[in-house]
Parts: structure tokens; sequence; C-alpha cells
């Protein structure tokens, strides 16, 4: 029999918040890839619809099974998708210089999109069952950094730095919301900071320069700083209500890099303006506030826990993302979730939100 309560327990603003930012990501796609009135029309938009009905499938997918269930069985997931991300690099489809895609059937996946989704169900699990209030120690986290340790690596060795980097922040952000030893925290920045240099050593030349360039844009305007300046410009001159649609000049002429995934918040920026912009951001604080809301409703551990680690994933694909195309952060191919062209990424994202409406709907669980 159904229970009501489910219904009663719907978060509607999540699902609204969704739609908005797909109704934006649609237009901004469509003036990314067609502003330029010289080129063939492109129906990279029709495509990305396509993947939107296939991530509202995900979403309804993850809010239909009781995410208590979904917990017996994280174990599992986490494995299987540790075995795609080995297969990726025995077997993947390389692109640009990096095998990140792993063909099934007609389709490719990126399963280091769905890692970040694994990680964050194995560590709340874990963290679920050894929850403490003094917090947890170094030795206690050792099972926590192989967690995420085996999948950061795996995915670094693609190369994908970008996705790595999520990972990373995901479980430290689920770590330090658990609450950890004073002292422990103390000795884990300090190993942090003592392995800067090391961690340095072993990057690959072009995520160096990436790093640089952040640092100082114009010490090569032309080669690795060129889509930073590029950005920036297009963001500068959108000024307060925009260029207006398709009448971006950056982006008619194409001087803006990878207009329709990383850098389509500059597109959205030259043409909508400031406004536009933070109507962009409200829309996504919004939706990040509702996840943390939704973990501070729930009545169980694993369920709070569990809400922190998605509304992390989103917090951060957004703070790195929007950072990294004004210049405030190196550019590491992140997208922008909901507006970036891509299918792995959308689907993951929404298959995300509906995690976070299944722990809403079933805040009762505990009662």
């Amino acid at each position: 029999m159904f229970d009501r309560r489910l219904l009663k327990n719907f978060h509607w603003g999540l699902l609204a918040a969704t739609l908005v930012l797909a109704a934006m990501g649609v237009v901004t796609l469509y003036s990314a890839v067609n502003a330029d009135a010289t080129a063939a029309p492109s129906r990279l938009h029709l495509k990305q619809m396509i993947w939107y009905v296939m991530g509202l499938g995900a979403m309804v997918a993850g809010f239909t099974v009781n995410y208590k269930t979904l917990e017996r069985w994280t174990p599992v997931l986490y494995s299987l998708c540790v075995l795609m991300l080995v297969a990726v690099l025995l077997m993947g489809k390389a692109a640009g210089g990096s095998r990140r895609w792993l063909a099934l059937g007609p389709v490719f996946v990126q399963p280091s999109e769905l890692a970040k989704i694994t990680v964050a169900l194995m560590l709340a699990r874990h963290y679920a069952k050894e929850v403490t209030t003094r917090g947890f120690v170094l030795r206690e986290l050792i099972w926590p950094m192989a967690i995420t340790g085996l999948p950061f690596v795996l995915i670094v060795r693609q190369p994908d730095l970008g996705t790595a980097m999520l990972v990373l922040l995901i479980a430290l952000s689920m770590t330090f919301f658990v609450k950890i030893e004073r002292r422990t925290t103390i000795g884990i920045l300090a190993f942090g900071a003592v392995a800067l240099p090391v961690v340095w050593h072993f990057l690959k030349g072009y995520q160096k320069q990436r790093i640089l360039t952040f640092l100082d844009p114009n010490r090569d305007p032309l080669g690795a700083g060129y889509h930073i300046i590029q950005s920036k410009i297009a963001i500068g001159s959108g000024m307060l209500t925009g260029k207006g649609f398709l009448q971006g000049t950056q982006n008619a002429l194409r001087f803006l890099p990878e207009q329709h995934t990383d850098f389509i918040f500059s597109v959205l920026a030259e043409e909508w303006g400031f406004a536009g912009g933070v109507l962009l951001l409200v829309v996504f604080l919004l939706l990040i506030v509702w996840g943390l809301n939704v973990a501070a409703e729930s009545r169980e551990p694993f369920g709070i826990i569990l809400a922190v680690g998605l509304t992390a994933m989103i917090f951060w694909h957004v703070a790195i993302n929007i950072g990294m195309v004004m210049g405030l952060m190196p550019v590491v191919g992140v997208p922008l979730p909901f507006v970036s062209y891509g299918g792995s990424s959308l689907i993951t994202t929404m298959l995300c939100v509906g995690l976070l409406i299944n722990i809403r709907m079933r805040r009762f669980v505990a009662e």
C-alpha cells in the first residue's frame, strides 16, 4: 500500500530548481553553439535535451528505491564502479590526450562521474556506523582514506585531475562534517602542506602550466593564459543586463574556448549580464541550501551524512567552475551542473538530486 507520507514529504523545491536550471542550460547551450551565423547549425542542444530526459529518469530512479535499501547495496555499487574505472584504463576510449570513457554498446559512459556518488555512499555508510562525538582520530580514518584513495588514483591516471579533485573534496567535506579530533586535523593539514612539493613533482606539464597561468594569466596571453583572459573579457563585457540572446561577440566570434562545456557561464554572463549570472547563482544557492536542509531534517545518520556529501558534490562543482571561468581558480575542466553540455555529468547530477529527494521523502524512517 502506498504510504502518503512519501508524497507529503516530497521536496518540490529541489525538482523546481532542477527544471529551472535545465531550462537555462538549454537556452545558453543553444546560444553557445549557434551564435555564429556563418557556421552550420548545431544540434547539440537537442542532444542535451535527450540527456535531460534520461536524467529525469535517473532522478525518478533515485527517489523511487528506499535509500536504506541502497545502503545495503553500496559495497556492490562501489566495487562495480572501481572495476569500470580499471576497465577505462585498459580499454577505454581515448580523446584529447586522456582516456575517460567506456563503451557500453552504442553509448559512452564516464565512470569517474559515478565515482563521486559511490564514494559519497560508501563514506556515508561507514561514518554512520562508526559515528562518534569525540571526533575521528587518524587510525580511524585509514579505511575512509582507502575508500577515497582507490578511485582517486584511478581517475588521476586517466588523467582527469578535475574529477579526481572533486572526489577528494566531497570526501573531505563529509569527513570534516562528521568531525575530526583536533590534533588529527592539525596533523592532516601539516601533512598536506608538506606534501604539496611532492604533488607538484608528479603533476604533468600542462597541469603545472594551468596553475602558473592561474597565478599570472598574462605570462602567456596567447597560449596558456588565452582561455582565462577571453573568459574574463566576455563576462565583463556583459555588464549589468548583457548584450542579448545570441548577441555575445566573444561567443559568436569563437574567442571563448570550450564555450559549450567548461566555459558556458561566460556565454551566459556575456549575453545576460550581471543580472543573468546572479539569477543562475541564486537558483544554485537555493538548491544547495535545500540540500543541507534535507540533511538537517533527516532522522538517521546515513541519510544525514549522505545528504551532506551529495550537496557538497553540487557545491564544489559550481564553486570550481565559476571560480575557474572568472580567473579565481586554475582551469581544471569541471563542468557547470545542469548547464554545461555532457551526458554522464548531467545524469549523475540529476541522480544526485533524486537521492536528496529520496532522503527527504523518507525522513520519517527513524520515527
